[in-house]
């Protein structure tokens, strides 16, 4: 199986704000042509979205490039919202912003994805989501519609963290139900973990006043932490996971996948994946990969559980079937 695989560097602040600059003076849409509202059969999730003319949609809210609650705005955006919309518009029809517009987004952070899930919370999960074993046997997936790596970040003048077993020793910074922290105990055992939260700002946070050492998690969610703090941090640009980012639904709901399985190949056919991660993630400079093929699993029975707070493994037993770690133009 072919993958195109592309490696995050260190870039100097200069060519960061360089490529900032240039983001910024060209503005870009997402150029997929309206589509008309399709009929569902009686009974799907689809056509019960469709009826009531609203979805609900977690995300997150302060990861930004995927998933950040504009300060001045209050608009949330990024590459999640963005294919969430492309989902949302092969239910109402219509131009992606006219989708948007049935779309209520709610804020969910890693450790209540799941239960957010199974208690219909959400109609589904769109938020740097981590496709795994253990978390299949309580929720589905669609996808991946994307694949990251997990890497580390630290000040930007600490050079004594240069792969994740340097890590033995340190205090290390992740967020509660992500899969980072197991990677990490399973890779640097002796790694403290001893402070978490339940979002990644608050570990850029800890990180940047000194009551850590290091933040873990996702390459390309540190790297929207370091485009907004071009001068206290950097990426250490080596990457130890796989990370296939999937949309989280309801188990059992075999129709609703497919669609949305159906809807990811059709944006990757007709360029609206491209145009919205050139509209987010691009901006800081990560060139657009080759969008990683669907996997239509067979679902694994549901997991006997009333309460699930997380459900996490460590990534190095996904086999994922492309990996793309952002490079920088």
């Amino acid at each position: 199986m072919r993958a195109r695989r592309c490696r995050l560097l260190a870039v100097p602040a200069l060519a960061l704000a360089l490529v900032a600059a240039a983001a910024c003076s060209k503005k870009t849409t997402t150029t997929a042509s309206p589509t008309s509202a399709p009929t569902f059969a009686a009974g799907t999730t689809m056509a019960r979205l469709q009826a009531a003319g609203k979805m609900t949609v977690g995300t997150k809210f302060d990861q930004s490039l995927f998933g950040l609650k504009n300060p001045l705005t209050g608009a949330i955006e990024g590459f999640d919202v963005e294919i969430a919309k492309l989902v949302a518009q092969g239910i109402y029809g219509g131009t992606v912003d006219d989708a948007a517009k049935h779309i209520n987004f709610v804020e969910t952070p890693s450790n209540v994805r799941e239960i957010s899930i199974q208690q219909g919370k959400v109609d589904m999960v769109v938020a740097t989501y981590t496709i795994n074993d253990a978390r299949k046997k309580v929720v589905d997936f669609a996808g991946p519609y994307y694949i990251a790596g997990q890497d580390i970040m630290v000040k930007k003048g600490d050079n004594s963290i240069k792969s994740v077993t340097d890590l033995n020793g340190k205090k290390v910074c992740s967020v509660q139900g992500s899969t980072s922290l197991a990677n990490v105990k399973a890779k640097a055992p002796q790694a403290d973990l001893s402070i978490t939260f339940d979002v990644y700002s608050k570990c850029a946070e800890a990180l940047k006043d000194g009551r850590v050492q290091a933040e873990t998690t996702d390459n390309v969610i540190l790297l929207g932490q370091v485009n907004d703090n071009k001068d206290a941090f950097k990426v250490v640009g080596n990457p130890f996971t796989t990370e296939p980012y999937g949309i989280g639904i309801k188990k059992g709901d075999d129709a609703f996948r497919s669609f949305i399985n159906d809807r990811l190949e059709a944006s990757y056919k007709d360029g609206s994946w491209v145009a919205a991660f050139n509209k987010t993630v691009a901006t800081a400079g990560v060139t657009a990969p080759t969008p990683p093929p669907v996997d239509r699993y067979s679902s694994v029975p549901v997991t006997p559980t009333s309460t699930v707070t997380s459900a996490v493994s460590p990534s190095s037993t996904v086999t994922p079937s492309s990996t793309v770690t952002p490079t920088p133009k």
